[in-house]
């Protein structure tokens, strides 16, 4: 007897669904860097009903993005596979399947109509895509799925989230009825999520509009490569607002951030164009790195990145030598408390999926407070040339006119001038 093989397509073409009840692909999503086609095949195969299975890969590296999609050869084929494997175990590992409706068949994009997110912060770090989604699902029937964004490298949550809905009226619904409810253990921060189009293989999403910023040199603030500090800095939980508004006020940037979280303290020095802003936890920090980069704040799109915390009384009551580096960017004669410059983990797309691809934090800004610079004339306000010739005799300059009465002995620098003479007398 021979053997019955399902319809194929004709080489070449695709199915091009005109409405979501025509959709025959899944997408696949949270797959491992070792999850080829030919794994996937053999998982589907069995259905006796597939047509195609392709992940996809980035253009440059040619590594696996961590998503894909498979075709079927039927929406109910798609639907019955859909409603088996989702959530299932996948064959030979601790993974479980992640599937849900693509948006676009695998080879063509269609136009499903328009699709409604909501950003979900505050979560608890037991909070999972399916008791995001169900917290949502058993109230709007129209929910398509939820994601929490983790970090790849450690699996963790970030702490915050998306809702997808396929009705207007039932996110706007949930924005208003689920906002301050508990999803596991702590309440929920809801907001809007606005897509951004065109960008990848389906639909992304961020919160408002993200985009590149250029700072003007006139408003330009000491710049410095300040990434994420480690998850296990709880204690870091200040970032720096760089391209600012010179006529926003402190309390009208801190009302811009306290819809994220508690704000504890604000700073714009007197030359503006820049500011900080401390957070009373760190996840309120970082979802404010995320979600307000870009953000227009009076007149202008700012840029956020992390910055050091300020001390007790002020921004910065003693200068460090060791903080140097991270204000000016300098690397000889100081090392600096800075953290590493590693990619942020959370720079991770989940383009198939349809939600956000995070952009890599921007580099930060950081005030030089008069203490510091004693009397250095314009130490605190010179702009940060990465291509320049670090004044050492400036530094050290500057150290001395805090540190000098602490420091037993005479100092001496292996290279001299007639300003470290002066205040080494």
């Amino acid at each position: 007897m021979a053997m019955m093989h399902p319809p194929q397509p004709p080489q070449g073409s695709y199915h091009h669904p005109q409405t979501l009840e025509e959709v025959r692909t899944l997408w696949i999503g949270d797959l491992q860097y070792w999850v080829d086609e030919n794994y996937l095949t053999s998982c589907f195969s069995q259905t006796g009903e597939l047509v195609s299975v392709k992940v996809i890969r980035n253009k440059i590296t040619g590594q696996p993005e961590g998503y894909g999609f498979i075709e079927f050869i039927s929406h109910a084929a798609a639907e019955r596979t859909l409603q088996t494997y989702n959530g299932t175990q996948m064959p030979g590992t601790e993974l479980t399947f992640r599937l849900n409706w693509a948006s676009f068949g695998s080879g063509q994009k269609v136009d499903a109509g328009p699709d409604h997110s909501i950003f979900v912060g505050d979560l608890a770090p037991d909070v999972t895509d399916y008791l995001l989604q169900e917290t949502f699902r058993v109230h709007y029937s129209s929910v398509r799925g939820a994601k929490v964004v983790t970090d790849p490298s450690t699996g963790r949550s970030k702490g915050y989230g998306f809702v997808k809905f396929a009705e207007e009226s039932e996110r706007n619904r949930a924005m208003a009825e689920m906002n301050g409810l508990y999803c596991s253990t702590r309440p929920m921060r809801i907001s809007a999520a606005t897509p951004k189009k065109n960008v990848g293989v389906q639909q992304q999403y961020v919160t408002k509009a993200v985009y590149p910023v250029t700072v003007p040199s006139a408003v330009a603030a000491p710049v410095q490569a300040y990434v994420a500090p480690p998850e296990s800095d709880v204690t870091c939980t200040t970032i720096s607002v760089a391209n600012l508004d010179q006529n926003v006020t402190e309390e009208e940037l801190k009302k811009a951030f306290s819809q994220l979280g508690e704000v504890i303290y604000v700073k714009i020095p007197a030359t503006k164009g820049y500011g900080y802003v401390q957070f009373k936890t760190r996840p309120s920090a970082e979802e404010a790195v995320q979600r307000m980069q870009g953000q227009v704040i009076g007149q202008q799109a700012v840029r956020i990145s992390w910055s050091k915390n300020p001390g007790q009384d002020g921004w910065v009551t003693q200068a460090d030598p060791n903080q140097w580096n991270g204000y000016y960017g300098y690397g000889q004669g100081y090392d600096a408390y800075a953290y590493g410059a590693t990619q942020d983990p959370s720079v991770y797309a989940y383009g198939g999926y349809g939600y956000p691809q995070y952009p890599q934090q921007g580099e930060g800004t950081q005030d030089i407070s008069n203490s510091a610079a004693g009397g250095v004339a314009g130490a605190e306000q010179e702009l940060y040339d990465p291509l320049a010739t670090p004044d050492v005799d400036k530094l050290n300059a500057a150290y001395l006119s805090v540190h000098a009465s602490a420091i037993l002995g005479r100092p001496m620098w292996q290279r001299t001038s007639s300003l470290t003479s002066q205040l080494g007398k």
